[in-house]
């Protein structure tokens, strides 16, 4: 039985979710609402440990919860570019950014190109574009 026909039946940590939890809960998002989560569980998520999860629901344009993985992976490259990779290696970051530029649609291309922009232009760090999902909901291009 794949992730998707499985029925998920929450967290044992939300603010410490697994990798196979958070894949599992975004095929079936509505079993556990968003708004039940824990306060900026967006940000408590979007650190290393979950940030190879978050990029394949991104990359897969089928999963319900691929807005939020996308949102994840912004506030993800906003918080290793802003503390100079000290939040996260420089190395991944690069790699995912290849990673979907080689082989994402759209969506991820423009996410690669945001977090490019980013990287040579600290300076257009906007907190509502980046960690509020400014960038996701109008996906647009930073110049």
């Amino acid at each position: 039985m794949s992730v998707q026909e499985s029925t998920f039946h929450g967290f044992a940590n939300p603010v410490d979710p697994s990798p196979a939890e958070l894949r599992a809960w975004a095929y079936q998002p509505d079993s556990v609402p968003l708004a039940s989560m824990p306060p900026d569980w967006d940000l408590l998520v979007s650190g290393d440990r979950l940030v190879l999860t978050l990029f394949e629901l991104a990359m897969d344009p089928s999963c319900p919860a691929r807005r939020f993985a996308l949102h994840c992976l912004y506030i993800y490259a906003a918080d290793g570019i802003r503390t100079n990779f000290r939040a996260h290696p420089k190395r991944r970051f690069r790699k995912l950014v290849e990673q979907a530029e080689r082989e994402g649609d759209e969506l991820m291309k423009i996410w690669a190109h945001n977090g490019r922009v980013l990287l040579a232009r600290p300076d257009l760090f906007v907190y509502r574009d980046w960690c509020e999902g400014g960038l996701v909901r109008e996906n647009r291009r930073l110049g």
